[in-house]
């Protein structure tokens, strides 16, 4: 973590100085804005905490709730969404809070004596090695208050909005002052009119800007019929603090997540395999769940929070307001719960509505900053619906096998799904097909590890500076860069040659980043050498990558790393070949590029194809 770039002050470093203009929102509405997110759930939220972090952007949040989630809705945080947490600085506390889930339990009729449930596995949660993070539980409503506080820590001092709906959208391409978006807010002080330059519908399933744009979910008309309830128990079931799937012969299923705080647990009740349903609340609840369990118990001391929901895998064919033709860039965007729906089964609803949010904030900010064209945001439906229609045929199969009647089902079916779809559940299974900010995967073979298209994947290094060990990955920040991390060849000849390349006036790190910015701000070059930390001296490094920077020309010394002797070592746990290489990664942390140490000319290429000269 860095501070005092721009000189020392006290206090705490991680809240950083006001913009201009910054206040507490306690005037209202503004009548412009460059982006109007609406929703503050998950997706809304994470998109506003990465446009939060650039002091030139206006943004303004509104919600129709009253005030901020209390209780309840999503809990799973999957590995790749903890990763994301990690490049906002998140990920800390998050993991300190939640609950971790390191196995799954799988309980079925017991083939002796039907009425009863046993064990019939337990397997690790996720592959070992698939992320530096595991997979955690915590109520989806402390995620939202880090990340309001979050932005209360950035320049902007963003401050969510509460009561305001969405009445009305129109879109004038031809708005003279570039504020192309005009939407109609009802809310707490009766109406207000807010022009924006891109308006964002992060306001769930029923988004009064889907239907503003003319979009429309659609998919299953039979939806499946949950009861879900947050509980203190006390029981004799001996799984209740590990994540598990019970199958019952004849009262229905559930499933058990343990929470955070060591004793609150959230039960899933299927309501549709369930007889004699009847008026539910937590009582009857609790009695089906006695019925599936049996013949353990479960008595229930106290009720966090309880629901019945019923929900279908429905799907929008854009996620935007572009025309099908590509003849104009989108201005508004949906995101989350808005563009797509499923079950609660497989866990990823809040997870897939954060990465979509995720993968548009960067281009957002790359377009109003000027560092990319507008053709950029074509690429976010381009991308994430294909990930929701994968979602949703995944939701689908996983659905139907937890559903399945006993009688009908394999066990073992289940759990090898469940382990084959590691990956997945886990979101770290999506990989992004080659366009104009993902390159064909011609150099692969030089880094099996850096997969083209995917997100890339951590590794323990040291840094050379401290000898500190740290994750490679978390050299990644919310902050809209891309990174180029060069592996060195074995004597570090050709990696030199490199960066005195990537110094010299005309470089794609000189061609694209504006005049009065740091060095780094736009694509910010990173080293690992193949040396041992000992062996290496700092000052004998390139200047590339000891970067003058900030309002005091400070040097910043921490963008060399070296095999952490203590663990594998990088260039073998991922495959990077010993001549050396280039890998390109987005400000999404997905991998754009592989490329040999001496392709200079492809790297321009390809940046000049998404970055503008400066």
């Amino acid at each position: 973590m860095q501070f005092y770039l721009d000189g020392y002050r006290p206090g705490d470093p991680l809240v950083a100085p006001p913009a201009p203009g910054a206040d507490d929102g306690a005037g209202g509405l503004p009548d412009r804005t460059d982006v109007l997110v609406v929703g503050a759930g998950p997706a809304g939220m994470v998109l506003a905490a990465q446009l939060a972090r650039f002091p030139d952007l206006q943004l303004l949040v509104v919600d129709r709730r009253e005030g901020p989630l209390a209780v309840g809705q999503a809990d799973g945080v999957a590995c790749r969404t903890v990763e994301v947490f990690e490049a906002l600085g998140l990920a800390d506390r998050l993991l300190a809070e939640a609950y971790w889930v390191n196995e799954v339990a799988f309980w079925r009729p017991d083939p002796a004596d039907p009425s009863r449930i046993v064990r019939t596995g337990r397997v690790p949660d996720t592959e070992e090695g698939l992320s530096e993070f595991p997979h955690v539980i915590v109520n989806q409503a402390r995620m939202l208050a880090w990340l309001r506080e979050d932005l209360d820590r950035q320049p902007g001092r963003t401050t969510v909005q509460h009561g305001w709906t969405v009445a009305g959208l129109q879109v004038r391409e031809d708005a003279p002052d570039g504020y192309p978006v005009t939407v109609e807010l009802a809310g707490p002080a009766g109406t207000a009119r807010v022009r924006a330059r891109y308006v964002v519908g992060c306001d769930g399933a029923h988004s009064a800007v889907r239907t503003a744009i003319g979009r429309e979910l659609r998919g299953d008309r039979t939806d499946q019929r949950w009861g879900v309830m947050d509980v203190l128990p006390v029981t004799d079931f001996p799984d209740i603090r590990l994540k598990a799937t019970v199958h019952s012969h004849a009262e229905g299923n559930i499933l058990v997540i343990p929470r955070e705080g060591g004793y609150l647990v959230r039960f899933y009740i299927e309501l549709d395999q369930v007889r004699d349903v009847g008026e539910v609340d937590p009582d009857r609840l609790t009695e089906i769940a006695n019925r599936i369990l049996h013949p353990y118990t479960v008595e229930v001391r106290d009720v966090g929070w309880w629901s019945v929901y019923e929900i279908g895998q429905r799907l929008c064919d854009r996620f935007d307001d572009a025309p099908d033709d590509g003849s104009r860039p989108p201005r508004v965007f949906i995101a989350g719960d808005a563009c797509h729906t499923h079950s609660a089964k497989a866990g990823q609803g809040m997870n897939v509505s954060m990465h979509d949010a995720w993968n548009l904030g960067w281009k957002l900010a790359a377009v109003l900053r000027g560092t990319a064209g507008p053709e950029l945001l074509h690429t976010y439906t381009a991308e994430r619906q294909v990930v929701a229609q994968e979602l949703i045929e995944f939701d689908r199969r996983f659905a139907a096998l937890f559903s399945r009647p006993p009688e009908e089902s394999d066990p073992e079916e289940f759990e090898r799904y469940f382990v084959q779809q590691g990956r997945f559940t886990a979101g770290v299974a999506t990989r992004y097909g080659p366009s104009a900010i993902t390159a064909s995967d011609a150099h692969q073979h030089l880094a099996a590890g850096f997969e083209v298209g995917t997100r890339f994947h951590s590794a323990p290094v040291v840094r050379l500076a401290d000898a500190r060990p740290v994750q490679l990955g978390h050299a990644a920040r919310a902050d809209g860069a891309w990174r180029l991390y060069l592996f060195a060849d074995r004597d570090g000849t050709a990696l030199r040659a490199l960066c005195d390349r990537l110094g010299a006036p005309g470089s794609p790190l000189r061609r694209h980043t504006p005049a009065g910015w740091d060095t780094d701000s736009v694509l910010d070059v990173r080293a690992v050498l193949q040396q041992h930390h000992h062996d290496v001296e700092v000052g004998s490094l390139p200047a590339v990558l000891r970067p003058v920077k900030g309002p005091l020309g400070l040097v910043d010394q921490e963008k060399v790393y070296c095999p952490d002797p203590r663990a594998d070592d990088v260039f073998d746990l991922r495959g990077v070949d010993r001549s050396g290489c280039m890998v390109l990664v987005r400000p999404d942390q997905h991998v754009a590029h592989v490329l040999p140490l001496d392709g200079d000319d492809e790297l321009a290429a390809f940046l000049a194809g998404v970055l503008r000269p400066a």
